[in-house]
């Protein structure tokens, strides 16, 4: 059986792909179809990593055969300027969703790493952090995942 978290993050891809893509990528169709590419993904700042099972997700719906291969994973502190995840694949796929999987990676990474430094800030006292309802529409479960 499928977990909740499974079927509300292909449900969400799906939805941010429709909104973000709609009809068609037109500047990806601007590329050959059998043009192939190579994608990195790095960061920018010190954070906490969460989302690649979105990433993924993200790829898998444009196109399955996409080669995805993590140097980071969920919950692992990475520094400035970190390679997190290497793609290789059909252009046009790469281009479409770039966007979208940046959008997932950077909404929930920047969760991860603000509670990270809330948890931080409370190491040693008699405290729980707990979460809230304050999330964003949608995306509830992804981000209290």
């Amino acid at each position: 059986m499928e977990t909740q978290i499974a079927q509300e993050m292909r449900a969400a891809v799906s939805r941010a792909l429709a909104e973000d893509v709609g009809s068609g990528d037109v500047t990806a169709l601007l590329i050959a179809p059998e043009s192939r590419s190579r994608a990195t993904i790095i960061s920018r700042e010190a954070a906490v990593i969460c989302g690649v099972a979105w990433v993924d997700e993200v790829f898998r719906q444009l196109d399955p055969e996409i080669n995805i291969s993590w140097q980071a994973g969920d919950g692992q502190r990475v520094a400035p300027n970190q390679r997190l995840v290497a793609l290789q694949g059909r252009s046009r796929a790469l281009l479409t969703g770039e966007r979208t999987a940046l959008n997932f990676l950077q909404t929930l990474s920047g969760t991860a790493t603000l509670a990270a430094r809330y948890a931080e800030a409370v190491a040693g006292l008699p405290v729980n952090v707990l979460d809230t309802r304050k999330t964003l529409p949608g995306l509830r479960l992804a981000q209290k995942y």
